[in-house]
């Protein structure tokens, strides 16, 4: 855990991100959060092995809808499915 006053460190993209999250982790999972377009950058780049996508049925206006754009094939093994009246988790494992 980061002590509170950790701050931020700006880095020079995500292969840089990834790199010094893999380093702080050691032997630790590393887990990459946002939205789309840095999802979509960590497919691309082959760094995700697990997909955790949460639906929630609340209309928050215009987004960016995850596979726009998205010009790859990916392959998506179902792990796990979790609903409740506010959100619905789905889990994939990306298969390679």
């Amino acid at each position: 855990m980061l002590p509170a006053d950790a701050g931020f460190t700006f880095v020079d993209g995500l292969d840089e991100a990834i790199a010094r999250a893999r380093e702080a982790a050691g032997s630790k999972d590393v887990f990459v959060m946002g939205g789309a377009d840095v999802i979509r950058q960590a497919l691309r780049a082959g760094y995700v092995e697990e997909l955790s996508i949460s639906i929630a049925p609340v209309v928050l206006g215009a987004g960016k809808r995850l596979f726009d754009d998205f010009d790859e094939t990916i392959h998506l093994e179902h792990l796990s499915l979790r609903q409740s009246p506010f959100v619905t988790h789905i889990t994939y494992r990306v298969v390679r």
